[in-house]
């Protein structure tokens, strides 16, 4: 199947699924979606048309990705499942693969009646689903242990008594829809957890509605384990003891059933290497899902101000386009003048600086002018005058950048927390596109940073680009002093930090805006240049890190001996003290008392 192309009908009711699973299957050379539906009905008149329609080119498909709809209504259900049985009595050959987030043991060994010939959830690795895809198209079939645990139960089942078949049926019954529906909101808690830029707020409800479901599938399982087989009423004793030592088996069998149903589907090996993409399909699928993502909210999630703030967010996915297009066509020139390795490396500043310098005229226009009191000023030309700022400043600094450039004209491998990923794996293809997406939106800072220097109060220019928020002079002039504040405390502060704790931060999009990741890197060479105040912030980081432990542990230990001087001597001296007042004061009173009489 690997010698040609696996060609796919994706059938899924989440239309933006869709479009994910087409991006992700487009890194691979050797798939193919070539027709998509948002039910399996719809999938079958795609298929009809094909065949009997003589203007209408055949699909000659390999495989049909399925996803049941995720209302779980009973009459929904039923009119999927004869759909399915449907297509499969149309198409018998043609292999259904299951990729769903359902679950549901009944649901799935249903879908299986119906002929569906595989199963795999969704949210597991993709090199996992490209190997059962293959091995699904292949003719062979796939079921997680989701399946074999319900018929290893119903097997289980049927070997009892019958009195004890009914209790065990309703037990195993309550146990797998319950780990069922804990296990599926658990996977979409873990996804949302996995989001970049989550509010800390956020974060720690998620966190603890995790440990929550794990505690609950944890309970529940041992709540609903089977219950002991005992013999019922007196007997032989031979007989007795038989069903004693079966009860035993029965019980060893649920105990070894019950972990096994509550551990997640097993992780199969890729059968293949990791996709030998050409250069030209590597490039198209990362620019092809940058540029979906840039369709998102471009909010900054993060507490580190941006000159792209201050724009409007459709001159801010403007400008975020025009740059991801001029860096595709940079790297297509870079292609043709066959560059090579040492080469891009010490070209590197000088690319930067053209990519910036063209983005900034195309951006604004190479002859547009401006009127500033009775001058009217060329924009570029005057903007084009802080290339050394902004090379300094914002350009020079941005991270990884050579990596990202090597990996996309010379398939070099990215390095990933010290291990080297190939070109094409999904491992360094979500790095390469965290590196696109930090390089766009620093790239577009630089563009803003001069407007900002030379023209931010100007109200022509506030009413073309500024957010409304910020167009007036006192809220312009508050952004630029919060963007001066941030250069000097990154250039003494930040960056020494991040040197020493070997790593970048990195700008990324996400579904919210836009969010800051933190990557390992080996920084140990920029680290030996420090200087300076920079070098004192390493050094104090360091002796914070030397002396805090200790000086934490020695106010530890004053701390309890000042509150045990305070409560065990100071205190009882107190208490003895008002002690003996009381008495006194009673003995007084009872002895006017006595005098009285």
């Amino acid at each position: 199947m690997r010698d040609r192309t696996l060609k796919l009908l994706l059938i899924d009711p989440d239309r933006v699924y869709r479009t994910g699973l087409r991006v992700v299957f487009e890194q691979f050379s050797e798939l193919q979606v070539v027709a998509e539906a948002e039910t399996i009905a719809g999938g079958l008149q795609l298929l009809t048309a094909s065949d009997n329609a003589s203007n209408v080119p055949s699909l000659a498909l390999d495989l049909v990705l399925l996803e049941l709809s995720l209302d779980r209504s009973q009459p929904n259900q039923s009119v999927e499942l004869q759909d399915c049985r449907q297509l499969k009595t149309q198409y018998p050959n043609l292999p259904v693969l299951l990729l769903s987030s359902l679950q549901e043991p009944s649901l799935l060994a249903a879908a299986r009646q119906a002929g569906v010939d595989g199963y795999y959830p969704k949210g597991a690795p993709v090199s996992e689903i490209v190997a059962v895809m293959r091995q699904v198209a292949t003719g062979s079939s796939y079921w997680t242990e989701v399946i074999s645990n319900r018929q290893e139960a119903e097997t289980l089942e049927n070997s009892l008594p019958t009195s004890s078949n009914i209790l065990i049926k309703s037990w195993n019954r309550l146990r797998f829809s319950g780990v069922g529906q804990i296990n599926a909101t658990l996977a979409e808690v873990t996804a949302q957890l996995q989001i970049p830029g989550l509010p800390v707020l956020d974060r720690a409800l998620l966190a603890g509605q995790r440990r929550e479901l794990l505690a609950a599938r944890w309970i529940l399982n041992k709540l609903l384990a089977p219950p002991e087989i005992r013999s019922q009423g007196s007997g032989v004793r031979g007989q007795e003891s038989g069903v004693k030592s079966q009860g035993s088996r029965v019980r060893s069998q649920s105990v070894e059933l019950q972990v096994r149903s509550s551990l997640p589907p097993p992780a199969i090996s890729p059968v293949v290497t990791p996709s030998q993409l050409s250069l030209k399909n590597l490039r198209s699928a990362l620019f092809k899902s940058t540029r979906a993502k840039l369709q998102f909210s471009l909010e900054n999630l993060t507490r580190t101000p941006l000159e792209i703030d201050i724009f409007r967010e459709e001159k801010k996915r403007e400008l975020l386009t025009l740059i991801l297009r001029k860096i595709e066509d940079f790297l297509e020139e870079l292609r043709f003048s066959q560059v090579q390795m040492p080469q891009l490396k010490a070209m590197q500043s000088v690319l930067l600086r053209d990519l910036w310098q063209a983005a900034t005229i195309e951006f604004f226009g190479r002859y547009s002018t401006l009127q500033v009191g009775d001058r009217n000023l060329e924009i570029v030309s005057a903007l084009l005058q802080d290339a050394v700022v902004v090379q300094t400043g914002i350009l020079d600094k941005i991270p990884l950048v050579f990596d990202f450039f090597a990996y996309l004209l010379f398939k070099t491998p990215l390095v990933i927390d010290n291990v080297p990923y190939p070109a094409g794996s999904p491992e360094a293809m979500e790095r390469a596109e965290t590196i696109l997406q930090n390089l766009l939106i620093q790239l577009a800072n630089g563009v803003v940073q001069p407007l900002l220097n030379r023209f931010a109060d100007v109200e022509e220019v506030k009413q073309s680009f500024y957010d409304r928020r910020l167009i007036s002079t006192r809220e312009v002039e508050r952004f630029r002093n919060n963007l001066s504040w941030k250069y000097r405390l990154e250039n003494y502060i930040g960056e020494p930090q991040k040197i020493f704790e070997s790593r970048y931060e990195l700008f990324v999009l996400v579904s919210r805006g836009i969010a800051k990741i933190s990557v390992y890197a080996p920084r140990s060479q920029e680290l030996k240049k420090l200087s300076g105040i920079p070098l004192v912030v390493t050094l104090a980081l360091e002796l914070r890190d030397a002396i805090a432990p200790r000086l934490r542990a020695a106010v530890a230990f004053i701390g309890s001996g000042v509150v045990y001087v305070l409560t065990q001597v100071i205190g009882r001296a107190i208490g003895l003290i008002g002690r003996g007042i009381l008495q006194g004061l009673g003995g007084a009173l009872q002895e006017s008392k006595n005098k009285r009489f």
